[in-house]
């Protein structure tokens, strides 16, 4: 008997703990089940970071594909443009390497398109800082009509997208408006530049040379030859900047070019190309190469760039003067010898094709950076430094405090 008891006890238990063990996954499957229910649920807090969340297990799964051509496949519907937007082409979704925010996308949305350079932030503090302002900055301003997208666009390096991932997450939830993400590979797009740069290098960049990493800071140079020929204008923003308005009227300037402009681009608001031109100014006393506005040629600024791809791809003048020989001609025209990437080259040709530019106000690239001032230039420093009118966006450049709201 007392056998007996022992098994119907030890029975008993059994039964208890299978019955524990039922109750528990019971409980754990209506959890999953309410998880998914509820979460669908609330647009009002999460509808942004859903639509992240649903596409970054297939974007995830195709990062080292970074083919341009799937990577933006935009096109026209009908050949139009307003405002300038464009219309994509909705037959491609390219999921693998884009997230979407908003209430989705519809037949005939308009795209406005925005590209940064964002390599090696997850190793600075200070890019990261730099990112959180000028993307809550731009978030808190924009607006967008209900048929537009903002077309956001990143190069960037592996580990810098995962950790850029995850900061938009945060910093686009409050986006009022209908955005996409897109980031590009910068090893292939170094691959694909190298062979179209690799002359104008030596002339523009620091050191001595022409180094093969060097080339992605000649994107805007050669953009018209990477992008696809369905997109046709495209911002380029530096990461320092703060913005004061909404960015949507930054793209009404591709309104404002004259016939044959291929960039809109502002002064340099410093005279560090007074200093880069020295010695053609010495032999050219009468030049207004590298004097201050406004009857002087002081250069351009970078920082903000809208580049009309598809003028770039038209213009017989702007693609010969990518030819090295021309490179080389103007820079030994000019006694030219820079260190600032893309910025330098624009400078160098806008000195000989004003026509080629449209200038914008001061106020689009507010530039900070005082370095000259302080570096035998104080003389003259504010005839390059003034800015009169409205201040649409702040450029923190030379790692210059920008000023609070």
């Amino acid at each position: 008997m007392g056998i007996l008891r022992m098994i119907a006890s030890s029975m008993g238990r059994i039964s208890t703990f299978r019955s524990y063990q039922l109750v528990l996954l019971l409980a754990a499957a209506l959890a999953v089940v309410a998880f998914y229910y509820f979460g669908s649920e609330r647009q009002n807090f999460s509808s942004t970071t859903k639509r992240i969340k649903q596409t970054q297990a297939s974007h995830n799964t195709n990062r080292n594909d970074a083919d341009l051509t799937v990577d933006t496949k935009l096109q026209h519907l009908d050949g139009s443009e307003e405002d300038g937007g464009e219309e994509r082409d909705v037959g491609d979704d390219s999921e693998d390497r884009r997230f979407r925010g908003g209430d989705g996308e519809a037949v005939g949305d308009k795209h406005y398109h925005a590209l940064m350079m964002f390599t090696k932030v997850d190793k600075s503090r200070s890019l990261q800082e730099k990112f959180r302002v000028a993307m809550l900055s731009m978030v808190k301003h924009s607006h967008f009509l209900e048929e537009e997208v903002l077309v956001l666009h990143f190069v960037s390096d592996q580990a810098s997208q995962e950790l850029g991932e995850r900061m938009l997450m945060e910093f686009l939830l409050d986006a009022t408006f209908k955005y996409e993400v897109v980031f590009h590979d910068v090893v292939s797009l170094t691959q694909k530049l190298f062979p179209i740069v690799e002359a104008m290098q030596k002339h523009f960049s620091a050191g001595s040379g022409a180094y093969y990493s060097d080339a992605i800071f000649f994107l805007s140079v050669a953009m018209h030859h990477i992008m696809p020929p369905s997109l046709t204008r495209i911002v380029q923003l530096d990461l320092d900047l703060k913005y004061r308005t909404n960015i949507r009227d930054l793209f009404q300037e591709f309104d404002r070019f004259p016939p044959g402009a291929v960039i809109g681009i502002t002064r340099e608001m410093q005279p560090v190309y007074r200093h880069t031109f020295w010695q053609y100014r010495k032999e050219n006393a009468q030049t207004r190469v590298g004097e201050p506005p406004p009857d002087g040629l002081p250069g351009f600024n970078s920082g903000v760039m809208l580049l009309n791809l598809g003028t770039m791809r038209t213009s017989a003048l702007y693609n010969q003067l990518l030819e090295p020989s021309n490179v080389a001609k103007l820079a030994d025209q000019y006694r030219f010898r820079g260190h600032l990437g893309d910025q330098d080259f624009f400078t160098m040709i806008g000195m000989e094709h004003p026509e080629l530019f449209h200038v914008l106000a001061c106020g689009w690239n507010r530039q900070l950076c005082t370095w000259w001032r302080d570096h035998g230039y104080g003389d003259v420093f504010q005839l390059y430094y003034r800015c009169d009118g409205p201040i649409y966006i702040y450029h923190g450049n030379c790692n210059t405090p920008i000023p609070d709201d």
